[in-house]
């Protein structure tokens, strides 16, 4: 798979997984998440995949601090609902990442109760911020939004696609120029992503 240059530059998210340790998937469940896994899982590169990569990696930053962040033991509320501005896209990104399902979605569990992903992730929550992910061992939590309207604009660079103005020679240039575009959000990330006290 042939992909833009930058998405080798953004920074990894590696978590311990009891689950793949338990199944022998990982030494010491050790599992990496790369940006170009993600875009593999959400099938494009976009502003949304984007943000909700930095997000989850901002989160576990703040959850864990120096320590490995811990996979299945992270529960995430998510203020919109999964038809709203994408959101469902969003929730994707974070649950491949955490392992937090919503409703019956993910894995159920070893006699239901080692290793239960399910009901871990919430759509529709009354919050003063985008998304919420909590601890379940320390029951420690963090709020955060996404802000990508601070650095970019994408409704110029995709009108260079759709719209009618648009020419053969927009279209072709399109697709780097949105990657480009993409790009920015990662070179800004300090920007767009805001932890709420």
């Amino acid at each position: 798979m042939k992909y833009p240059e930058y998405f080798d530059s953004v920074t990894p998210i590696i978590l311990q997984d009891d689950l793949a340790l338990f199944l022998g998937t990982s030494e010491n469940g050790i599992l990496e998440f790369n940006y170009a896994d993600t875009v593999k899982m959400a099938g494009h590169s976009c502003a949304v995949v984007a943000g909700a990569y930095l997000v989850t990696q901002k989160a576990l930053t703040e959850l864990f601090g120096s320590d490995m962040p811990k996979r299945g033991y992270i529960k995430v509320e998510l203020r919109k609902n999964p038809e709203t501005d994408n959101t469902g896209v969003t929730a994707s990104v974070i649950t491949n990442i955490t392992g937090a399902a919503h409703g019956n979605l993910g894995f159920g569990g070893i006699q239901q109760v080692r290793f239960k992903r399910r009901d871990l992730l919430f759509f529709g929550v009354e919050m003063d911020a985008d998304v919420r992910f909590t601890r379940l061992d320390t029951g420690a939590s963090v709020k955060l939004n996404y802000r990508p309207g601070k650095v970019i604009d994408p409704k110029p660079v995709l009108m260079m696609a759709i719209g009618q103005q648009a020419t053969e020679e927009s279209r072709a240039a399109f697709p780097k120029r949105w990657q480009e575009m993409v790009k920015s959000i990662f070179d800004h990330a300090g920007e767009v992503i805001e932890v709420i006290a």
